[in-house]
């Protein structure tokens, strides 16, 4: 079992357009799709239909649009019932695959409300093999919610505690390694942005542009407790970075389509191979092919195993700063 936790879902309308986006422009839509989503529920969503259990855990009350697209879809979810109406978000995609993101910030919960959550996702996660805590947190939610979450199911569940990754950026991840090593996760899955902001002293750009520079990046993590380190650099590939080693998986030239959620599907096929008893490299292989697979589908389209390219995935291990081999 993989359960998600998605604390700000919202209900994802993309438009693909016919040009490229124009600045105070009228413009025609070529297509438009709107799906329930957030990163935990994307990443439930490509786990389901892999056919491996998944339980995606959200605020929303029974009633909220999301919430029935979720029943409607059949994802199993269970939802911590509030009043005010889930988020949506925009994504204008340009023909080449460039997209525009409006992201509303998302109904406030209250202390009590994010208690109860708290024990929703313990009484959920109790046993399961990962736990995925993912996106931006909404107005009233702690910054380090994530990092007193984790240290509070390690507390609780003890033995039945799941290994525990983050996909989040800005202040919450940032929050993961401001206190006891308690708080840090099995694994986070940054990308080249987000790495630059944990790290300092680069920018997306140097990090997309150099794999030895972003694995230096990831391995100064290791030193502040994280597990393995899950690194997207668009379309560079991968960077797997662990204590058993370092990989860089790639893949063959593609072409484009939407990159949403092209992340949180590349985590997804990660966590299936590892469910799976697959080895790291194998791991990083399926991540950047399940990566691959959502750039090339329209809107929030998450992929199934049908659309993935394993054998088009090279994936090296990284051994020094001077070089890589097979």
């Amino acid at each position: 079992m993989i359960v998600t936790l998605t604390v700000n879902p919202a209900l994802d309308k993309t438009i693909e357009l016919s040009e490229p986006l124009s600045h105070g422009a009228v413009q025609r839509a070529a297509a438009s799709h709107v799906q329930a989503a957030g990163k935990g529920v994307n990443v439930s969503r490509a786990i389901a239909a892999a056919g491996v259990p998944t339980l995606a855990v959200l605020p929303g009350a029974s009633t909220d649009p999301l919430v029935t697209s979720l029943s409607n879809d059949q994802l199993a979810h269970r939802c911590l019932s509030i009043s005010e109406p889930l988020r949506t978000n925009i994504t204008l995609t340009d023909p080449d695959g460039t997209t525009t993101k409006i992201n509303e910030p998302g109904p406030t919960l209250n202390a009590d409300q994010l208690a109860e959550l708290s024990e929703l996702v313990s009484d959920a996660a109790a046993g399961a093999h990962w736990l995925v805590l993912a996106g931006s947190l909404p107005p009233g939610v702690p910054a380090d919610y994530y990092a007193q979450l984790t240290a509070k199911l390690r507390s609780d569940l003890g033995e039945k505690c799941p290994k525990i990754a983050v996909d989040t950026s800005g202040a919450p991840l940032i929050e993961l390694f401001a206190h006891s090593q308690s708080h840090v996760p099995d694994l986070i899955k940054p990308n080249a942005e987000e790495l630059a902001e944990l790290v300092g002293g680069y920018d997306e750009d140097a990090l997309e542009g150099s794999v030895q520079l972003a694995s230096d990046c990831a391995q100064q993590l290791l030193a502040k407790g994280i597990g393995t380190v899950l690194a997207t650099l668009g379309a560079k590939g991968a960077l797997l970075v662990a204590e058993e080693g370092i990989w860089h998986g790639s893949h063959t030239p593609i072409t484009p389509r939407s990159t949403v959620g092209a992340g949180d599907s590349s985590l997804a096929g990660y966590l299936l191979a590892d469910v799976a008893g697959a080895s790291a490299p194998e791991r990083l292989k399926n991540a950047v092919a399940y990566g691959a697979a959502a750039t090339q589908l329209p809107g929030s389209t998450i992929p199934t195993e049908s659309d993935l390219t394993v054998d088009a995935v090279t994936v090296e291990k990284i051994t020094s700063t001077q070089g890589t081999e097979s």
